[in-house]
């Protein structure tokens, strides 16, 4: 008989969880909490609890090429970057084609999850579940937890004196839906990540002056690129990542910073981040609105009067309305803290899928991390590799290993993103992908393409690090991956190209030699660079100048 697994959400990572479970013959069964697919992706006028909650004018900040799944490349006629009812509608395509509507149980509430009386010896679960007001218990042999990690707001009052005495209104960005509420008002956003760019942009047009508060600042990236290509398909490349790691980490960091801060002088905009490395912000149009006066940065919040926001600087500001940005925390109320141990927002997970210390790989995390890069294709490179484990076909190392493993790794990632609630899940997406898709042998193996497929070996190494790559050979391997790649450019520009123009047949051979020209003077710099210091001691001059 087949092993029943049971998967926790019917998101974009629930999705490609069903679809792995019947790739590696497993019997999977999804709860669904709403009346619908799409987890974050599903917008809804109000708020519901439990969920993840997006406002009206959310648009991807990856572009669909880079973000679809690896086997299922989004239509052609879609825009390069969508809004949510297009990720919306994707999904509802994905779970057409794949046959995965008949797997998943709505409106069905997954009360708890506690290990089996035999859990040592079979690795199952006891399941509660909730359906129209019923309770029922069910055993599974698996578990995949798919409900996401922006569903508990995290808003620290605590921090802010005197809030409980402002006579205005405050909210969380998870509340936030549309502008209409918030014409001529005076209104102070809390934080710098994406959301908070994207509030403060969206009322800087509508409210009487938007003040856009930081305790620690950020780089602001475009999600356009020289030449008018998508910032994530001219960066995210096999080779830049492998520059990356062959530096010495405190150069690395400083050519990273220099390409994060290259779009405008941060500093002149109040932006400039305390940690160099942080994760920077997509937003195309808050420099010009901040230009235009629409938007006043601010350092942090000191205080709150009646009326009054007082800044770190001492400035005051009367203010109508506050908007906090300031993030979630993790919550799985339907598991014991014997089984999972939170820890401001850190947990130990291997890889970030597997529990470290439970005695059967049983139980398993998609969509707990954030990489540098999209979501949608490392979920699903995880649910494949964890699929794989609960059917037999991979094994995961001892729980000492794994633990070596993870304070390793953390220890690294502190090194480059830093340490605070915000930085525990992130990651470097090639690098962490490249990581999974090595333990059940997907990994592209590109000194070998480039022997028996130069082409593809070109656009693999120097191209976009599409999802497609990971369809490429192995389990799951897909017909169609190679084509996909070789023509991943062509659904990029097609959506744009709405006017027909004279064609320039060598273009893309133009920038192909330039890029390969780039290369080899990169190349032949580092070589020259290298042997210039080994000579006259210039490394230890330039990790110092550099960190």
């Amino acid at each position: 008989m087949s092993k029943r697994v049971a998967i926790i959400g019917a998101g974009c990572s629930g999705l490609t969880a069903i679809k792995c479970c019947l790739e590696e013959g497993l019997e999977p069964t999804c709860f669904e909490q709403s009346d619908g697919i799409g987890g974050l992706w599903r917008f809804t006028e109000t708020v519901e609890e439990d969920r993840a909650s997006i406002y009206k004018s959310v648009f991807t900040n990856t572009s669909k090429e880079m973000m679809g799944y690896s086997d299922f490349p989004m239509p052609e006629d879609f825009p390069v970057f969508l809004h949510h009812s297009r990720i919306l509608e994707y999904l509802h395509l994905y779970a057409e084609h794949f046959s995965l509507y008949k797997y998943i149980t709505f409106q069905t509430k997954v009360c708890s999850v506690k290990q089996h009386p035999d859990f040592a010896k079979t690795g199952k679960w006891n399941i509660q579940i909730e359906h129209k007001g019923n309770r029922k218990m069910d055993i599974f042999d698996a578990v995949i937890v798919c409900n996401g990690h922006y569903n508990e707001p995290y808003l620290p009052s605590d921090c802010f004196a005197g809030l409980e005495n402002f006579k205005g209104r405050h909210i969380h960005s998870r509340s936030y839906k549309t502008y209409e509420e918030y014409r001529g008002k005076t209104v102070v956003v809390v934080g710098t990540g994406n959301s908070a760019g994207d509030i403060s942009v969206e009322l800087s047009h509508i409210a009487k002056q938007v003040y856009l508060s930081t305790r620690h600042g950020s780089w602001v990236v475009s999600r356009i690129s020289r030449g008018g290509f998508p910032i994530d398909m001219t960066v995210s490349r096999r080779y830049t990542m492998w520059i990356k790691n062959v530096l010495p980490r405190s150069l690395a960091a400083k050519i990273s910073e220099k390409i994060m801060s290259s779009w405008f002088h941060h500093s002149n905009f109040g932006l400039e981040p305390k940690f160099r490395l942080k994760h920077p912000t997509v937003n195309d149009y808050l420099p010009s609105q901040i230009l235009q006066g629409s938007i006043k940065v601010k350092p942090d919040i000191k205080s709150f009067s009646e009326t009054s926001v007082i800044f770190e600087d001492g400035t005051v500001v009367d203010a109508d309305e506050i908007i906090f940005a300031t993030g979630y925390s993790l919550k799985y109320p339907f598991l014991d803290d014997d089984i999972i141990k939170l820890q401001n927002n850190d947990i130990s997970l291997y890889k970030y899928v597997f529990p470290i210390y439970l005695e059967k790989p049983t139980l398993a995390f998609l969509g707990l991390v954030q990489p540098l890069g999209p979501i949608m294709p490392t979920a699903e490179i995880q649910a494949r590799w964890a699929t794989r484990v609960f059917n037999g076909a991979a094994e995961l190392p001892s729980a000492k290993k794994m633990e070596n493993y993870c304070m390793k790794g953390k220890d690294r990632k502190n090194k480059w993103f830093g340490t605070g609630r915000t930085q525990v899940l992130q990651t470097h997406y090639i690098d962490y992908i490249s990581d999974i898709s090595s333990e059940i042998g997907v990994h592209p193996n590109t000194i070998y393409l480039f022997f028996t497929d130069p082409r593809l070996a070109w656009h693999v190494f120097f191209g976009p690090c599409t999802p497609y790559q990971l369809r490429l050979k192995g389990p799951g391997k897909w017909s169609g991956a190679r084509n996909a790649i070789l023509t991943q450019w062509d659904r990029t520009i097609k959506p744009t190209r709405t006017r027909v123009l004279h064609e320039h047949p060598k273009s893309w051979l133009n920038i192909r030699r330039l890029l390969v020209i780039g290369s080899l003077f990169s190349a032949i710099w580092l070589t020259k660079a290298s042997f210039n210091a080994e000579k006259s001691g210039f490394i230890e001059w330039i990790t110092s100048w550099a960190s």
